[in-house]
């Protein structure tokens, strides 16, 4: 899946269940246009009030998709070390606006839903295409342009609509609208990035005037929870075709959100208008304009000057500044992100587990997070973070984690790890770039614990708008073993990233292949029932980590800054993909 960032969600797997985005660790500082966003999403996320819904989520309750009542696990026991706190939310608003000013790091080069695959589109777009299902600032799933999810039968999924749903420009969604939203997604032709979500798809077809009937080639317990994403969107069929090549770059997007496109200020900034034909409850304020800001320093100072009254990817470096400034305040909330070091080949002295156990053990995590993180980070030897397992049963949840290796660092074992696999004066080379101080100050760390125990670790900097290229091209990681990777997950279930290490998936980039781990990861998959289905994440999880086909390094937060002037916007990382902006308004004076 293309896109723009490093971090982004590069990532698709060939035949297998796509998963969240990969995104070069932090982009939150971000510079130029691959702007790394990371804001880590990919951890967890928050935990407000838990709003029960009549069932459609019946069905989606024994998936475990909902377990969520209760949403992501509480903070581990790191979390007591870690320099911020999470917050469920942002005050409610107060009252409304006539417009506020968000700070984005880069321009989308199209606001098509079926190419959103990273944050800047997807910050915008969740306000103006919705999806069949929603995914909540709980990080639960819930109903959305579908009122109703049942699956009859493992094969068989029944999406009844809402009535009276309006398009913005004046038509009412009906299942054509569905039938056509989602085969745009599956037609190979269209380059979709979320088309792999739809691998075990046989036939989306209309059952009714306001029922959509999903059949699947074999069960898929992911399918259903990528409904709540941009995978699932409903844009008008009449609306696309009369666009044609230009939809997604200009004119209206014609769907359904609390916001429809406004004026596109090439280069400058994006312009949305409160739509006042929306089937739930109105925006609060009247516009949102999203300014492009690819500059790390010139977004902070937006921020704090005014320019901007918030903004999500807060460069790592400037936490302190906005905390001590008084102009408004930080938030952290779930971000279901961890911040990693991608092992890109095997092929050298990677090859030998020793060498990448060697490698992760001499890391001095604590110092990355404090340094490349601002503090607002928790050190871990897990590839997924605790509030991915929300949905798991408690037992299982905990065997996830059992058994990890420390993430405490011991030069001298690691020295011995590489002397027993004959690799000391060896060489590896790690990718670094200055799109943010989570990836440049990474790639130091791995030099600097590869150097004290024997090898040698070479720096290849690449260029900021260049970065993204390593998810993609495989040209363009000729030559590196490694390279950062922040990688957040677009659903709450740990498979989002796991299913990376199946042979073929799109970001197994090292081509690791083992049998069993494809056997247990298509169980997983197939799988409705979280106990069966977690048993065998968890499994997989130890694979994945005996093998370190990825070294975790941390988790990370999703950071959002709001003024004094607005309040309402969510915490947690469920802001790429359902409404947000919506509930920004006025903030209590």
């Amino acid at each position: 899946m293309p896109r723009s960032l490093p971090w982004s969600r590069a990532a698709r797997s060939a035949g297998h269940a796509s998963p969240g985005r990969a995104t070069t660790a932090g982009a939150s500082t971000a510079g130029a246009t691959t702007a790394g966003a990371t804001t880590a999403h990919r951890s967890a996320r928050r935990r407000s009030a838990r709003r029960r819904y009549a069932l459609p989520v019946a069905a989606l309750a024994a998936l475990g998709l909902v377990a969520a009542c209760s949403g992501p696990p509480k903070g581990d026991g790191n979390q007591k070390d870690a320099a911020f706190k999470l917050s469920a939310g942002t005050p409610a608003a107060a009252g409304e606006l006539d417009s506020f000013t968000w700070a984005v790091y880069a321009e989308p080069p199209t606001l098509d839903y079926i190419s959103a695959f990273d944050y800047p589109a997807n910050t915008i777009l969740s306000n103006v295409c919705e999806s069949l299902m929603r995914w909540t600032p709980q990080l639960t799933t819930a109903p959305g342009l579908a009122e109703k999810a049942t699956n009859p039968n493992d094969l068989t999924w029944v999406y009844d609509l809402r009535p009276g749903v309006r398009f913005h420009d004046g038509g009412t969604m009906t299942a054509d609208d569905v039938v056509f939203s989602l085969g745009r997604q599956m037609d190979p032709d269209n380059g979709a990035a979320w088309n792999s979500n739809f691998s075990n798809v046989e036939a989306v077809t209309k059952t009714g005037p306001l029922q959509v009937t999903v059949k699947l080639k074999k069960p898929d317990s992911q399918f259903p929870q990528y409904m709540a994403t941009a995978a699932g969107v409903v844009a008008s069929r009449a609306g696309v075709r009369k666009a044609g090549e230009d939809y997604g770059t200009s004119g209206s997007l014609d769907c359904t959100g609390p916001f429809e496109l406004g004026t596109w200020n090439k280069g400058q900034s994006i312009e949305l208008k409160r739509f006042d034909g929306y089937w739930g409850t109105k925006a609060k304020s009247a516009k949102a304009v999203f300014t492009f800001l690819t500059d790390p320093n010139a977004r902070t100072n937006a921020l704090l000057s005014g320019e901007a009254d918030g903004g999500y990817l807060i460069p790592t470096e400037s936490y302190d500044r906005l905390r001590a400034s008084g102009a408004g305040t930080l938030y952290f909330g779930e971000g279901l992100s961890t911040v990693n070091v991608n092992v890109t080949s095997m092929k050298g002295a990677l090859g030998d587990v020793r060498v990448r156990r060697a490698l992760s053990l001499a890391l001095d995590r604590r110092g990355f997070v404090k340094a490349g993180l601002g503090g607002a980070g928790t050190v871990t030897t897990s590839l997924t973070t605790k509030a991915a397992w929300a949905g798991a049963p408690d037992a299982i949840r905990a065997s996830a984690f059992v058994g990890l290796p420390s993430p405490e660092q011991n030069i001298e074992a690691a020295k011995r790890m590489v002397e027993e696999a004959g690799a000391t004066g060896k060489t590896v080379t790690m990718a670094t770039s200055s799109i943010g101080l989570d990836v440049s100050l990474l790639a130091t760390a791995v030099q600097d614990a590869g150097t004290r125990i024997g090898l040698e670790v070479k720096l290849k900097t690449i260029a900021p708008n260049a970065f993204t290229s390593l998810f993609t091209d495989p040209a363009a990681r000729e030559g590196l073993d490694m390279f950062p990777l922040t990688y957040y997950d677009s659903i709450t279930d740990p498979m989002d990233l796991l299913s990376n290490f199946q042979t073929g998936a799109y970001q197994n980039y090292a081509g690791y292949s083992d049998e069993s781990y494809d056997a247990l990861a298509d169980k997983a998959r197939s799988e409705y029932d979280p106990a069966k289905r977690f048993s065998a994440a968890a499994e997989l999880q130890k694979k994945a980590a005996d093998q370190l086909l990825w070294i975790p390094v941390a988790e990370w937060p999703t950071a959002v800054f709001l003024n004094k002037r607005i309040t309402g916007a969510p915490t947690t990382i469920s802001y790429l993909y359902s409404p947000w902006a919506a509930g920004v308004g006025a903030a209590a004076r």
